[in-house]
């Protein structure tokens, strides 16, 4: 049997792989094909699970309960990324360290549950470093994500002179955006040293060249919209050429695709931890200053005492000994519950690796890109069709005005995906929990919702 059923699907794959040569469908076609299946088929979804190396780590996370005799499909990782089986435990020893020493929780005890509180940020250190690719001093982990971004502004944005601008994508998440206009306006600019660029990292590289003036970059590295995945060597290598600093917002990088951020020379970047990295709503976030900058001198620089060197923070000296590294921008001791939630979940993305976590991606997301081009052709995928230049988000795309009402279906038959007005639906299959039968279901949802909205008629399934 062919892996799909006539001319028009086969001309729906040829228009792909012109785009995007080094696509997974292929593999996934020969897969079908030597089982003598359609790659529509359960069958195939169900091999192809089998097959799956990662596969008992689905195991190992809480996935809402059946609603209406449904089983959930969570396609929303990109949003909120589902909590492991072993973070209540965790927050629940927590809890007890807390009841059974008091203050003594902060320091070694025989036998005692949980992690000493006086250095927990250290507790998922190594694995942060490997995950966003980083020296372990260039880490730290802290704060949430926006408070972060304006620190890390605060010590990179230095106005001097003609040198005032600060170059942005076009449609940043919106937090970035406020933080950029803020920065600006606190260090006495206007909106005229705002930069805002549309398109690509070809279109970025183009504009920072031709940009007088440039600060700093600060860029999505994984744009949050459209799902595109921009190229940090290239964009640091333009900016230094014009003496610019580079920064890097990884929300939507960060668990999702392998990241560089010391090799490919970034200044400076931040993530959250809630969304592919599993840690929990507003969870710690991380942050990375390259090992070139020395945090100690950086002028401008919000200061807090538990960025102190620790073997003398407690002796309370009202003159400040900075620790060395991302450490030295720390403020505060934080809060100890989200931090042994995230412990568990960088645990789950270090045991699974990055790169083993990338190779199932493009497998999972060509999957779904190779069922939405046989199953609904007029849909546009508005991320970009090479792999190389996205994650596992996927952004559909509606051009007739059936978004809201499919996305209303979707949510009765119990699919978890994410609706970005006007006319956007974002899915993202988390490679660390999801399976291949989780986008044919999704697809399958899908086709059912699309037509029941033209009828105007109930979902049903």
């Amino acid at each position: 049997m062919a892996a799909f059923a006539d001319d028009d699907d086969a001309a729906a794959i040829d228009a792909i792989l012109k785009q995007a040569p080094t696509s997974k469908i292929p593999d996934l076609l020969e897969e079908a094909s030597k089982r003598g299946l359609d790659v529509r088929s359960d069958d195939l979804a169900r091999a192809l699970d089998d097959a799956d190396p990662l596969r008992e780590y689905r195991q190992q996370f809480c996935f809402p309960p059946p609603h209406n005799g449904r089983d959930a499909i969570y396609l929303c990782g990109h949003s909120l990324g589902l909590q492991p089986k072993k973070t209540k435990q965790a927050v629940v020893e927590d809890l007890e360290r807390w009841a059974q020493y008091g203050v003594e929780g902060h320091f070694d005890q025989n036998d005692a549950p949980s992690t000493r509180w006086w250095t927990i940020e250290d507790c998922a250190e190594a694995e942060a470093s490997r995950l966003v690719g980083a020296q372990r001093s260039e880490v730290v982990l802290m704060n949430s994500l926006t408070v972060n971004l304006h620190l890390l502004l605060s010590a990179f944005y230095r106005p001097e002179g003609a040198r005032r601008k600060i170059l942005i994508e076009a449609h940043a998440f919106p937090s970035d955006e406020y933080a950029v206009q803020s920065c600006v306006s606190s260090k006495g600019g206007t909106e005229d040293d705002i930069v805002r660029v549309e398109g690509g990292t070809d279109e970025l590289v183009e504009a920072i060249n031709t940009t007088d003036g440039l600060c700093v970059v600060l860029i999505g590295a994984v744009q949050y919209y459209s799902g595109e995945w921009f190229d940090a060597r290239k964009l640091a290598e333009a900016t230094h050429e014009k003496g610019a600093i580079l920064g890097l917002d990884c929300a939507h990088a960060a668990g999702n695709v392998p990241l560089q951020l010391h090799e490919h020379d970034v200044d400076f970047a931040c993530w959250c931890s809630y969304k592919y990295l599993n840690s929990g709503p507003g969870a710690i976030a991380g942050a990375f200053v390259h090992s070139k900058h020395d945090t100690r001198a950086l002028p401008g620089v919000l200061r807090g005492w538990w960025g102190h060197e620790r073997s003398t923070r407690f002796e309370m000296n009202q003159e400040p000994v900075y620790r060395a590294g991302a450490a030295g921008l720390q403020l505060s001791n934080p809060p100890t519950l989200p931090m042994v939630a995230l412990r568990e979940a960088y645990k789950l993305h270090d045991a699974a690796s990055i790169d083993a976590l990338r190779a199932k991606s493009l497998k999972l997301t060509a999957y779904l890109e190779l069922l939405l081009a046989l199953e609904h052709p007029s849909l546009e995928i508005v991320t970009p069709r090479d792999p190389s230049r996205r994650g596992a988000q996927l952004s559909i795309k509606f051009n007739d005005g059936t978004v809201e009402g499919v996305f209303a279906r979707l949510q009765k038959a119990h699919i978890f995906a994410d609706l970005r007005r006007p006319d956007v639906l974002r899915v993202a299959p988390a490679p660390l929990y999801n399976c291949f039968g989780d986008v044919r279901a999704f697809v399958e949802a899908l086709t059912q919702a699309v037509h029941e909205e033209e009828l105007g008629g109930e979902l049903e399934f």
